[in-house]
Formats: C-alpha cells, sequence, structure tokens
C-alpha cells in the first residue's frame, strides 16, 4: 500500500476549507491507505493525472470535488510515499502545480519547493536593478560559502540581486525553504559558521554521503519539520481533525536571535507593534531555558487568565507535550500569583473587591470627608502614586514623587488628602477585604523577605503591569543572568500602567530588542491601524523614553479597511450582519471571523441579529473552544491576544471611543487627561490590529475623533 505525506503548505490551505470540502480531503486521503499504486491510477472518482506543462514531472492532481483539486507530489523512483501538498480551486490548481519546482537541498538534504516560473521571471529584472545599486545584501559572501550552506545555481543568481532585507522578504515566499532561512540568518548577520550550526548542520541527516539522495521518499523522511508522513489510517484520521498550529510558534532568524540567545547578562526587554511574534519568541525563550538544565523552573506570566490559557496551550504545542517539560513552567497572570504566595506565606486566601465596589468605596470617601477632588482622582493618586511607590506614611506620602500626575500637591493639599488613604483602607479592613493592586502590594513584601520561587521569569504583555506588579516578578527570581525576559509593546497599553523598571530594580540598558516585520495582518490593515495613533507619542516600555512605530511593516497584501458610517445602530448592526454573511460565503469559517464592541449593549443586539440571520454566534466571555463554531463577540478590552481572519469593530462613536467616564477631565488634571485619551486610542488601535486579513470599521451618527482623516 502506497504512504502518504503532508506539506505544511497543505496544512494552510487545509485549515481554511469549508466541512463538505474537508470531508471530500478525508474521502481522497482513505483511498490512498486502502488502494494500491496502480488502483489510485486506475480510480476513477479520484482522478489521479499529470499536469500539463508542469516544472517538475511528479506533480499530479486529484479530484476533491466539482469546485476543487489537491495537489500531489508521486513518486518516480519505484518508492510508494505520495506526498500532498496543496488543496486548490479547480480552475487555479493546475496553473500552481505547473509553476512549482520540488528538490532536494545540496546541503540540508530536505525537500524544498520554489516557484521555478517566477523566478526566472523577475531574476533579469532585477539584475538590472542590482546593477545600478550602490550596494547588495549578501555581497560579502562569495558563492562558495553561500553552496555550502546548500544555495544551488538559480537561487545563487537570483540572490545576487537581492539589495535589501525588505526586498529579500518580498522574494522569500519564491524561493526554497531551508535556503530562504539561510539568507534570512545572513541578513540578520549571523556568520556563516553560525549559519551553519543552527540551520544546516540540525537538519543534515547524520549520515549523509557526498551527494545528495535524490529519492522522494528520503528526501521527505529528512523534512520532518515540514512534512508529517502518516503510518496509518488512525493517525491519519486524527491529524486530519487537528488544526494546522505552526504559525503560531514559527520563529524568524531576527526573533530567534532575540529568543536562543545563549545567556543575556541581566534582564532583557523585547517590544514590536502587534503581530511582530514577541508572543512566539517569549515561548521560545521558555523553550531554550528549559533546555539549559533539569532542574530549572520557569515562570511564565501575563496580564489576564485568558491570555494566560493562550499561553499555555501554545507552549504545550511548542514543547510536544512533554509532561516533564511542562510541570517545570507555571503559567499564570501576576494577579493569580501574588494570590498564590500569599495564601502560601501568610496562611489565609486574601479577598479582592471588585472594580464596582473599589468605586463605590471612593464615593463613601469623598462624601464622608468633603474633600475637593472627584472619587476618580483620588483613586487615580492612589494607584499611580501611593501603591505604585509603595508608600505607608504621610512622612512618605511629602515626599513622594508625583510624576506624571498633572494636577500638582502643595504640603498642605496633600496632609489634606492623606486621611482618604487611610480612610480607604480602613473600609477595605473593615469588610476583610482588599485590592488586586494590594494583594500584589502584599505577595512583594513576602517575597522580599523569602526565597526566590523561580529560577528565570519570562513576561509577555508587559506593557499593561503596574508599577507593584513588576515588584512582585522582581522578587519571584534573584537578580542576575537570565532572571527576567520581558515583552510588550507599549502602544498596546490599554490599562494606564506606566512604570520605570530601573526604577525597580530591573535595569534593561543595553538588553533591548525591537521587533518591526507583522506577521499576521495586511500592510492595508496595518496602515490604516497605525494611523489610529500618528497624531500622538508613546511612552516606551521601561519608562525612559518614546517608543515608535517607525519601520514597523508587513509584507502582507490585501484588502483596505472598510470604513463606514450610517445614520442609525439599527443600520449599523444589519449591514454588520451582511459583511458576515459576505465573508462566510468567501469560505471564511465563522469562528475566523470576530465582532468587537466598546459596550455589551451594542454586541447583545449584534448577537441577536447574526443569530435571527442563522449565522452561529458564541461569546468570548464564555470561553468557547477551539472546536466551537461561531463568530466571536467580545468587548475591544477582551480582544486583548485574539487574532482572526476578519473583524469588524462596531459603535466608533465620538461618545463611545472615547468613552467620557473614563476620561479625566482636563481642569481635574490635564496630563491625566491626555493619558486618559491616549488609553482609549490604543484600545481601539488593539481592535483594528487584531485583523489577519479583512477590517472593517463602523460607527452611526458621528464617527469618533480618533478615526484617520
Amino acid at each position: 500500500m502506497p504512504q502518504l505525506a503532508f506539506a505544511n503548505s497543505f496544512w494552510e490551505s487545509y485549515d481554511v476549507l469549508e466541512k463538505p470540502v474537508k470531508a471530500g480531503v478525508r474521502k481522497a486521503m482513505r483511498k490512498f491507505q486502502q488502494l494500491t499504486v496502480p488502483e489510485l491510477q486506475a480510480d476513477k472518482g479520484l482522478h489521479l493525472e499529470s499536469v500539463e506543462k508542469a516544472r517538475d514531472p511528479r506533480m499530479r492532481t486529484i479530484r476533491i470535488n466539482d469546485f476543487w483539486r489537491g495537489v500531489v507530489l508521486a513518486p518516480d523512483d519505484g518508492s510508494d510515499v505520495f506526498l500532498l501538498v496543496n488543496v486548490v480551486r479547480h480552475d487555479d490548481a493546475y496553473t500552481w502545480a505547473a509553476k512549482r519546482l520540488y528538490t532536494t537541498n545540496a546541503a540540508t538534504r530536505a525537500l524544498e519547493v520554489r516557484n521555478v516560473v517566477a523566478i526566472e521571471q523577475l531574476t533579469p529584472q532585477l539584475e538590472k536593478a542590482a546593477a545600478a545599486a550602490g550596494s547588495l545584501l549578501f555581497a560579502r559572501y562569495s558563492d562558495t560559502v553561500l553552496r555550502e550552506l546548500g544555495l544551488d545555481d538559480q537561487v545563487l543568481r537570483a540572490v545576487r540581486t537581492v539589495i535589501d532585507k525588505p526586498q529579500l522578504e518580498a522574494f522569500g515566499t519564491l524561493l526554497p525553504e531551508d535556503q530562504f532561512e539561510v539568507l534570512q540568518y545572513l541578513a540578520e548577520e549571523f556568520s556563516p559558521e553560525e549559519v551553519y550550526r543552527d540551520v544546516v548542520a540540525v537538519r543534515r541527516p547524520v549520515a549523509a554521503g557526498p551527494d545528495p539522495d535524490e529519492s522522494l521518499a528520503t528526501a521527505i523522511a529528512n523534512t520532518t519539520s515540514r512534512i508529517t508522513l502518516v503510518t496509518g489510517p488512525e493517525e491519519l484520521a486524527g491529524i486530519l481533525e487537528k488544526p494546522f498550529a505552526a504559525w503560531r510558534v514559527f520563529l524568524h532568524p531576527s526573533q530567534r536571535r532575540v529568543a536562543h540567545r545563549v545567556s543575556y547578562g541581566g534582564p532583557v526587554q523585547v517590544t514590536g507593534g502587534p503581530g511582530t511574534g514577541k508572543t512566539v519568541a517569549a515561548l521560545h525563550r521558555v523553550q531554550h531555558l528549559l533546555g539549559r538544565s533539569p532542574h530549572t523552573r520557569v515562570l511564565l506570566t501575563t496580564y489576564t487568565n485568558a491570555l494566560a490559557a493562550s499561553l499555555r496551550e501554545n507552549l504545550a504545542l511548542l514543547l510536544d507535550g512533554d509532561e516533564h517539560l511542562l510541570e517545570r513552567v507555571d503559567v499564570t497572570t501576576v494577579s493569580s500569583y501574588a494570590h498564590g504566595v500569599v495564601s502560601r506565606l501568610d496562611g489565609k486566601a486574601p479577598s479582592p473587591v471588585g472594580d464596582r465596589e473599589e468605586r463605590q468605596l471612593w464615593q463613601r470617601v469623598v462624601r464622608k470627608l468633603g474633600l475637593p477632588w472627584t472619587e476618580q482622582f483620588l483613586a487615580q493618586e492612589y494607584r499611580h502614586v501611593v501603591l505604585a511607590q509603595d508608600l505607608r506614611t504621610l512622612d512618605d506620602y511629602r515626599a513622594a514623587s508625583r510624576r506624571g500626575r498633572g494636577t500638582s500637591l502643595s504640603p498642605g493639599r496633600r496632609e489634606q488628602l492623606w486621611p482618604a488613604v487611610e480612610l480607604f483602607e480602613s473600609m477595605l479592613r473593615d469588610r476583610q477585604g482588599t485590592t488586586y493592586l494590594k494583594v500584589c502590594a502584599r505577595a512583594a513584601e513576602l517575597l522580599a523577605a523569602s526565597t526566590p520561587t523561580h529560577d528565570h521569569v519570562v513576561v509577555d504583555e508587559a506593557q499593561d503591569l503596574h508599577p507593584v506588579q513588576w515588584r512582585v516578578l522582581r522578587g519571584a527570581v534573584a537578580p542576575g543572568n537570565d532572571d527576567l525576559f520581558i515583552t510588550g509593546d507599549p502602544h498596546q497599553r490599554i490599562y494606564d500602567s506606566k512604570v520605570s523598571l530601573g526604577s525597580l530594580g530591573i535595569a534593561v540598558t543595553g538588553r533591548t530588542h525591537r521587533l518591526r516585520l507583522n506577521y499576521r495582518s495586511t500592510e492595508e490593515i496595518l496602515t490604516w491601524s497605525t494611523g489610529l495613533l500618528s497624531p500622538v507619542t508613546v511612552e516606551d516600555l521601561g519608562g525612559d523614553g518614546n517608543d515608535t512605530l517607525a519601520g514597523y511593516r508587513s509584507l502582507l497584501h490585501g484588502r483596505r479597511p472598510h470604513v463606514t458610517g450610517y445614520g442609525s445602530e439599527q443600520e449599523e448592526v444589519a449591514a454588520l450582519v451582511a459583511r458576515v454573511r459576505d465573508w462566510v460565503a468567501q469560505g471564511i469559517r465563522p469562528s475566523e471571523i470576530g465582532v468587537c464592541a466598546r459596550f455589551n449593549v451594542l454586541l447583545d443586539k449584534a448577537y441577536d441579529k447574526l443569530g435571527a440571520a442563522g449565522v452561529p454566534v458564541v461569546r468570548v466571555r464564555d470561553n468557547p473552544g477551539r472546536d466551537v463554531d461561531g463568530v466571536r463577540l467580545a468587548t475591544m478590552h477582551a480582544m486583548k491576544g485574539l487574532e482572526f481572519r476578519c473583524v469588524a469593530v462596531l459603535g466608533v462613536t465620538a461618545g463611545a471611543v472615547p468613552f467620557g467616564r473614563e476620561v479625566t477631565p482636563a481642569s481635574v488634571d490635564a496630563l491625566q487627561h491626555e493619558s486618559d485619551l491616549l488609553r482609549e486610542r490604543c484600545l481601539l488601535f488593539v481592535a483594528c490590529t487584531r485583523a489577519r486579513e479583512a477590517l472593517a470599521v463602523s460607527w452611526s451618527g458621528a464617527g469618533s475623533p480618533f478615526l484617520p482623516r
């Protein structure tokens, strides 16, 4: 019986197919495990046929249904291994297959694919442009060096035309995989010796002879990073039910340089815009740290429970479900970790109050003391000054810096305000309660007087952590080499937590890295979304200056965002239903569509109308699993960490974004007013950058002043 193998290009195409087409694929695949090779060739239902004018004579197509065909690489050397490489619409299948050529890499001995026709057509044009260029990206490397790293004659000729890294990345979709990765490493200034060690040597078979074995079966066996060989019917059935998820743990060389560096001399900080792979880098850093010692314990932490669950799932994927490795990693939020520390060391579990109850307590404080400040101002003063600097007494408060606060307070005013802090904390004690940040403050205090709990701490979504949470993390690991690995994006700061890491004993000077290549969204979505932040400056992650999205780009292209206002909310929701139905008709699965708004009231209306139109729909807050079908509905805040092929952002009105109740009046505190407006801009930016392929932004009445004009 023939054997069946699957290329990653197949999983990418299969994962976005509609269910009936997937069923057709499964039916066709079963035939490869039921029939002999002659029977496969004779089967009229499968219709295994050659591709006219194919550059690779082994190329075949098979029938999935009347509208879809599979593209298969067939053995021509007497072996029985077939490689399924793609599933394509019927009219496009033959064109796609005719242009591809599969070859064996001379260095790694792995099977690679290239768009041979496109390379042949582009190279002469690029050679003309290169002749006029002042410098070329790979001029320093000889042909001999590049050939030793696996480059063949066609790629070598094309590579001699590359001027810079953006041109290389744009060319990359046409080039053979291992050869392109070698070039990426060289472009990131790895030495040829390092590239051979990290790319070639780890893939090259130990028993490889001087000349490559051109057998398809051998090349497939040497390409485990990109090809899955199926050994039996049960494995086939199981693997076809799993979504393709390799992209979530793919590492670009610029990320690998950061994540797999042998050691850092202290805390390291990695920043980058949405979709640049910060989380992927963090996960790979965890993998790297675990491999250094069989006893290493790592704390992998983030801001919300939903993000922690996602990290846990993706780490298990990266570590291939190895329970011995996974049990050495604690994946949790900072608040949950702090809660555990306090429960363990104090002997009792704290009981934090919710945001609403905390706000009500401040209202009572204002009424009881008759103070000239609003409860919002007092709550922010408590959060951003008292807790942030761990102030315990009036004397501490008198001497404290209030950097970032727009309302100056004289010593007399501070004396007038301090009783409000004491009364608030007294009210908490009376009800035997606390706040989440006070739990963190207690955990930091306990950790400072005890032994660190972990060998390394890896932090994702660091931009939303409060100074008191940073003190917790500082106490979780002893200062030293590789203590803290921090990733975040200040442009996605949606909870107004600003810090100076250096003042908290987390000095990252000389150990900062910025990622600029977006792997998620199209350039059109990226450019429009970045325009939401273009009028303002954003303070960097460590509080030592400003951050920028300059040079931030995507290599993907698609449709421009659809940005429209409507006369009424009913019209807006009706248009949403039509748009979602159109996306589904294009083959987008409902679960790959996200709909968000600032408030649940509008989401409830969208939920009802979508359901009435027969569109399956679920709420993100109900934690639907990956296998649950349905358009995902979430508030803008809950979109953090999520991504979808298509996203609709509703209700982007002047009254909702910015939301007046969340913005401090300029007359109360001018600096806080600007900070609140920036936070609101960042919230809209986060919501829009969840889209990979299509983005629709809408409102009824007056649109948000943040929308690009």
